[in-house]
């Protein structure tokens, strides 16, 4: 294996993966983590500004300047309750504890805040169309028609570019061809098949015939390995500007990735829970923007942040990490990112934020409480701002149950032993409201039964509103794990696929709510688009496919809706006269197709009106 060639920032070089079937090379850039302290953190989801180890101010003075200090980034830094700055020399000491004690549950707590909901507009689908019913009608919203033609547009360019490297011809594909893709790749989501080859197999007993109805395995390949967003001489211009300040990362998703920002932002209007998550979209594709998630499913791909609706599991806004380089040097990247999607002027006042371990932190809790906004969620016992009081602490030998909080101000911290302890910082809650849970606990005879057990009230909100978020809708998931792309913006464009469908899913529950109408299911949504966008009319038992939606050919394309009447007859009389140019092979030939007026060689040695003719239905 060759060794990578390390760059001064770290960025390792690596040539680019072959497309085989396009028999081009696409070289991109290679970036791949440093072997430190930081990153090792960052990997594990730990904040390497906050989730600093411990230090046990009664450990002998020897034994601490002994201890090997983390190595931190020289380009980090934190204004939490004072600045400091990297770099193990210059880390100092933790403040001495507080005196404040751990209160028990049965201790009086300060009343939670009255919160005052009023969001900039009303919560939920807003500026839709009176003629949206149908499953595509709400696709549309995200994956309008001119984001398609611009798809299959570029995609024609490229694919063409492409080819001509190789002396091959490339067929060109069309609006309904892109279309009848898009629902290939959603019928894979609903049926699993171990390969991709296995979706056109003509087995007696595993084919499935919906695939082969729609189009080919070799055009489906062509497709999916040629797809492109974006403009193939402003991807060149902007290449040449590699290395400057002026050189866009996500140049070759730009307009789509702004696109269907807009549209989820559009369309509607969050209700008062709201979240926000890292989401890691899975590629093989090696380039600078690739990151590593050691807790995520998909442990490498690319980043992102999404905030989404609690309620309903809409995502409203998201926004991709673009890389050390991009990112604030003045703020951590948890801390940036919730300031970044939270924005008030948008939103409201009075939202109530439920975060994860990675971005719970007192400092951001506090910031947001000055664009009135309440948060929650668990967070780390060593990071910085979590009370370092040990008087009445809660112990892991504590019976399950068993509650301790402490207030700082506006700012509530809970710890409650259940089968682990668990630590909460909220802004909104009161320390115990007296619910209960029921769990297993040690009766004094040594068995185990079923009992109430006291729950501190951030702890029971949280899980509430985290459990109705359904993280794992990703349609095109499955296809991306048999197909692996080779391109990074592919992988973008499956998961916006991802982005619209699952959000015109509940937009179509949200407004037959409106209209007193029965909503689809999900399964029953995905069905109805696939057949809307490949035009399959249901009859009956029987299924026919519509002329558009047969694979396009080169104008004017066969109809394949009579693949039994197409006649070759000759030009002219004479076969010396009047010769043209075969559609396929640019040969000479007299040979003309009756039907589609298409001149085609029809030899023993070179059918091409057979091929033509064939490529049609396929």
């Amino acid at each position: 294996m060759m060794d990578p060639e390390n760059t001064g920032n770290g960025v390792e070089e690596a040539p680019g993966c072959d497309d085989e079937d396009l028999e081009f090379c696409d070289e991109e850039s290679v970036a791949s983590s440093v072997d430190t302290t930081t990153e090792e953190m960052f990997l594990d989801g730990l904040d390497p500004v906050l989730d600093q180890p411990k230090i046990d101010l009664h450990e002998k003075e020897t034994d601490l300047q002994k201890r090997k200090r983390p190595r931190l980034s020289s380009t980090s830094s934190f204004s939490e309750g004072g600045d400091m700055e990297d770099g193990g020399d210059n880390q100092s000491l933790p403040d001495v504890p507080s005196k404040e004690r751990w209160h028990n549950a049965n201790e009086a707590d300060v009343e939670p805040p009255c919160i005052l909901f009023a969001p900039i507009e009303t919560p939920g689908p807003k500026n839709v169309p009176c003629i949206c019913s149908s499953p595509l009608q709400f696709f549309k919203l995200f994956f309008s028609k001119s984001v398609l033609q611009g798809i299959v547009g570029h995609t024609n360019v490229y694919g063409t570019k492409c080819k001509d490297k190789t002396g091959k011809r490339w067929l060109y594909i069309s609006h309904q061809d892109f279309k009848s893709f898009i629902a290939v790749v959603i019928y894979m989501g609903l049926f699993k098949c171990s390969s991709l080859k296995d979706y056109w197999s003509e087995s007696l007993y595993s084919s499935l015939p919906f695939p082969a109805q729609v189009m080919s395995y070799r055009e489906f390949l062509m497709i999916s390995n040629a797809l492109h967003l974006s403009n193939t001489s402003e991807d060149e211009k902007n290449d040449m500007k590699k290395g400057t300040s002026s050189y866009e990362k996500l140049g070759k998703i730009k307009s789509m990735y702004l696109e269907i920002r807009d549209a989820c932002k559009n369309y509607f209007h969050p209700f008062q829970n709201i979240t926000i998550d890292e989401r890691m979209v899975m590629s093989q594709a090696r380039t600078e923007l690739r990151e590593c998630s050691k807790s995520k499913p998909a442990s490498r791909g690319y980043k992102l942040f999404a905030l989404s609706d609690c309620t309903t599991g809409y995502t409203w806004d998201f926004f991709i990490y673009e890389g050390k380089s991009r990112a604030p040097q003045t703020q951590r990247l948890s801390y940036e990112s919730v300031m970044s999607l939270v924005d008030e002027n948008y939103l409201g006042d009075g939202y109530k934020l439920f975060l994860d371990k990675y971005f719970t932190s007192p400092g951001l809790f506090s910031d947001l409480l000055l664009k009135k906004i309440w948060a929650c969620g668990p967070i780390w016992a060593n990071r910085k701002g979590f009370p370092e009081a040990a008087v009445n602490k809660l112990q892991r030998n504590d019976p399950r149950g068993t509650v301790r909080w402490i207030r700082e101000n506006e700012l509530l911290f809970v710890e409650w032993q259940d089968v682990q302890k668990v630590q909460m910082c909220s802004t909104f809650h009161k320390a115990y409201g007296g619910d209960t849970v029921k769990r297993k606990v040690n009766d004094k005879d040594g068995s185990r039964t079923l009992a109430d057990i006291p729950i501190p009230a951030a702890v029971l909100d949280y899980k509430r509103t985290m459990s109705a978020l359904d993280p794992s809708n990703r349609i095109t998931a499955h296809y991306r794990t048999l197909h692996k792309p080779k391109k990074w913006y592919q992988c973008f464009f499956y998961h916006f696929l991802d982005i619209a469908i699952n959000n015109a899913f509940i937009l179509q529950e949200l407004m037959a709510k409106e209209r007193n109408t029965k909503a689809l299911t999900r399964k029953a949504f995905m069905e109805m688009l696939i057949e809307e966008l490949t035009e399959i009319v249901q009859k009956g038992s029987q299924k026919k496919i519509s002329t558009s939606a047969q694979p396009s050919t080169p104008s004017p394309a066969p109809p394949s809706d009579t693949p039994f009447f197409h006649r070759p007859r000759y030009i002219a009389q004479d076969s010396s006269i009047g010769r043209r140019r075969c559609k396929l092979c640019s040969q000479k030939t007299p040979i003309v197709c009756e039907t589609c007026s298409v001149a085609l060689c029809f030899q023993p040695k070179r059918d091409c009106f057979g091929e033509w003719h064939e490529r049609g239905p396929l």
